[in-house]
């Protein structure tokens, strides 16, 4: 299956390139989602089987005073795509996030619940969810939450740089989610387009995140636990940790409809985590042995 994938930098079109061999990762040089009309383009010009947009906008303090750039690549790049994809009659996967929600209250958001972003990134890409569902072609919109690997900036990056100065840190223990490993997501998004290329009836808008839930301050433990990094963690409010762009509290995602619809169980967050660790140590060892 000859897929494009649109990102080369973010954490889950890196793991993308690395799973497929029939993959083709555009970078921003061959299709800057600024321009929406060069992502138009770039689809009628590689003719995949399927397309995958991994590419976002993703500064979510800095979205709130560049509303229309993220606007731009997290909603009309997106519905660009969309649009192409429906003109060729080919599946098309966008990733998005538990931020089109508020957070409120504690049970699983469902992918049929009301969208009511407190952000101007989660504005945006719900903004681009209801461009996907306008262009009227087969697509999957597939949320997900927390994203971790070893490469990009991400949660896990940040505790074990900070481990380094510090024998104890303070983290947010009100907000509660999914770790999810870019690996599983780049193999979620394969699975549903190679899915809908097969059963176009299984359209729509899906959950992955990973398991079980816990809260920010639960995981930066596991990740020190896991790392060998004695590090005490106090757990605060987020009222205690203000930001530019609200939070929401509740970022728990129900995933029922994925694994039903494509197969695609909720990946354990912890064994994930000790592969990306793995991974950073042989980083850290190569660039050890390279000559200076």
């Amino acid at each position: 299956m000859k897929t494009l994938v649109f990102g080369t930098t973010g954490q889950v079109a890196r793991e993308l390139a690395r799973r497929a061999p029939g993959v083709r990762a555009l970078s921003r040089a061959e299709a800057d989602l600024s321009m929406p009309k060069s992502c138009a383009a770039a689809i009628a010009d590689h003719a995949p089987d399927a397309v995958i947009n991994a590419a976002a906008y993703t500064a979510v303090d800095r979205a709130e005073e560049e509303e229309a750039l993220a606007r731009r690549i997290n909603a009309d790049a997106p519905g660009a795509m969309a649009e192409a994809c429906a003109r060729l009659s080919i599946p098309f996967v966008h990733v998005s996030t538990d931020y089109v929600f508020d957070g409120s209250g504690e049970a699983p958001w469902r992918p049929d619940d009301r969208e009511t972003p407190i952000n101007a990134y989660g504005r945006t890409k719900l903004a681009g969810e209801r461009a996907v569902r306008a262009a009227g072609g087969v697509h999957a919109i597939l949320r997900t939450s927390w994203v971790f690997s070893a490469h990009g900036a991400n949660f896990v990056k940040t505790m074990l740089r900070l481990s380094e100065t510090r024998q104890s840190l303070r983290i947010v223990d009100d907000q509660i989610g999914g770790p999810t490993p870019a690996t599983a997501i780049a193999e979620a998004c394969l699975a549903i387009a190679s899915g809908l290329a097969g059963q176009p009836g299984r359209a729509g808008t899906y959950h992955f995140s990973g398991a079980p839930d816990v809260s920010w301050k639960a995981f930066a433990e596991a990740i020190f636990d896991l790392a060998g990094r004695p590090v005490h963690v106090d757990g605060i409010p987020t009222s205690d940790y203000p930001t530019p762009a609200a939070r929401p509290l509740n970022s728990r995602l129900d995933c029922r409809m994925t694994e039903t619809a494509f197969g695609t169980a909720r990946p354990d967050w912890k064994a994930g985590l000790v592969q990306v660790l793995n991974e950073l140590g042989a980083l850290a060892r190569e660039d050890i042995r390279r000559p200076r």
